[in-house]
């Protein structure tokens, strides 16, 4: 049995998915940066069940449609950098998700999270505050796609797939 936690992320459609990667590579200390651009919805899942995860993922997604977002904001993380998602809908399957796994979330993963796309991370404060400034005087709000639910094993920094599925429900979250 795998006992190395799972994490949870939303898919990007393929365009916006090179949008992010080519900002975290242009911005993100290269030594560091050995993931993909990402939107993460669990941070530690069980690894003991993963099957349950899987299931779970594989049943929301068959339910329902691939939910608006929009990119709403370019956010400080105070030593980094990260554009915001607003998105009722992805949050609604999340909570959905949280309810099918109630007594298995750590506290980090209790919480509503702030859902982003981290460009910046682990850098000097003065540094994020420029690209900060440099991201929001060219930011407009548009929207992003959100394809599907993704499950990965944290490995200890580069994460191992587990599966990536697309929404092709008919119904909105």
């Amino acid at each position: 049995m795998r006992r190395e936690p799972i994490i949870m992320t939303a898919s990007m459609g393929a365009a916006d998915q090179a949008w992010a990667n080519a900002l975290r590579r242009a911005h993100y200390p290269p030594e560091r940066n050995v993931l993909d651009a990402h939107v993460t919805l669990f941070h530690h899942l069980p690894g003991a069940y993963e099957a349950e995860a899987v299931a779970r993922s594989k049943a929301l997604v068959a339910e329902f449609a691939a939910p608006d977002a929009r990119l709403s904001e370019v956010m400080n993380l105070g030593r980094g950098v990260a554009y915001r998602i607003h998105s009722p809908g992805l949050l609604a399957i999340r909570d959905m998700m949280a309810e099918g796994l109630h007594g298995l979330l750590t506290a980090q993963d209790q919480g509503q999270p702030r859902l982003h796309i981290t460009v910046q991370n682990k850098v000097e404060p003065a540094a994020a505050k420029a690209l900060l400034q440099q991201l929001s005087a060219e930011f407009l709000p548009r929207p992003i796609a959100i394809t599907g639910l993704a499950l990965h094993r944290y490995m200890g920094g580069p994460w191992e797939p587990i599966g990536d599925w697309r929404f092709r429900g008919k119904q909105r979250a």
